[in-house]
């Protein structure tokens, strides 16, 4: 939900699903590859990240490349496109995510783990990038899975910007359940989600997702209700607009960042490659 992306030129990755050629006898197949090299493409009405617009409520287009070994190491970029201009959440028009991370099954229990490093980039913008340690556990019974994890960003300089909260850190938790519909293309998927410390808006908020998806081949089809639980009356008391003088102009602050965390539907359609 993420200007061209920048993560396209990590397509020169591609060269790894080369083999190198080689004679073959017929009834001879080769070795299955220790590295994977996987990607996806997205255009979605607009980028949603925690619940929060980051491309000023337009579309947006993405794209990701993820390259993993068996062993369960992988490193992976995303970029979108993004807000910039005149928007009250204003990441400088793209988004770049590198991360890197181990993800493995514990024995016979049906838990996976997955725990890693990511970092944020943002070319245009002036409040600077920042990087989070993150950890997740996943369990899947039958055709529903259920996932709980956190990511946490220490005391960086991105929290000098921030003039809402006095935290120099900030946590963000989650649990999510999903599952498909026997005997059809579609799934259902929800999220739910809180944020506090110094990425804080006008308070300490939760966020959540619930949507659909429906996949036809490569293709992946998305329908989705995003938002938050912060209000207009939040940014108006907040030091966001509290300061912005007449009343009036407290009530178009309030009103422009409401609009960026407010209920919304969210389309997109990914090819998976």
């Amino acid at each position: 939900m993420r200007t061209s992306s920048k993560a396209l030129v990590a397509a020169t990755f591609a060269a790894l699903s080369f083999a190198a050629a080689a004679p073959a006898f017929a009834d001879e197949a080769a070795p299955p590859s220790d590295i994977t090299v996987t990607g996806a493409a997205t255009i979605a009405s607009q980028y949603r990240f925690r619940g929060v617009a980051q491309s000023d409520n337009k579309p947006v287009v993405q794209g990701t490349i993820t390259i993993a070994h068996k062993s369960g190491f992988y490193v992976s970029t995303w970029a979108s496109s993004a807000s910039a201009g005149n928007s009250p959440i204003n990441i400088g028009g793209t988004e770049i995510d590198v991360y890197g991370g181990y993800t493995h099954g514990i024995g016979t229990t049906g838990l996976t783990i997955d725990a890693g490093l990511y970092g944020y980039i943002y070319p245009g913008a002036t409040t600077g990038n920042y990087w989070e340690v993150y950890g997740s556990l996943a369990k899947t019974l039958g055709p529903v899975s259920a996932k709980v994890g956190a990511n946490f960003a220490p005391a960086q300089k991105v929290f000098n910007y921030n003039f809402t909260s006095t935290h120099r850190g900030n946590l963000y938790v989650y649990g999510e359940l999903s599952g498909a519909i026997p005997g059809t293309p579609l799934s259902i998927h929800t999220h739910l989600a809180h944020t506090g410390g110094g990425f804080d808006l006008p308070k300490a908020y939760f966020d959540y997702n619930v949507g659909i998806t429906a996949k036809y081949k490569n293709l992946a089809f998305d329908a989705s209700v995003v938002g938050t639980n912060m209000t207009r009356s939040d940014f108006a008391a907040s030091t966001l607009c509290s300061g912005a003088g007449s009343s009036s102009a407290v009530d178009v602050c309030s009103n422009s960042f409401y609009r960026t965390t407010k209920p919304v539907g969210v389309f997109s359609v990914t090819a998976s490659f």
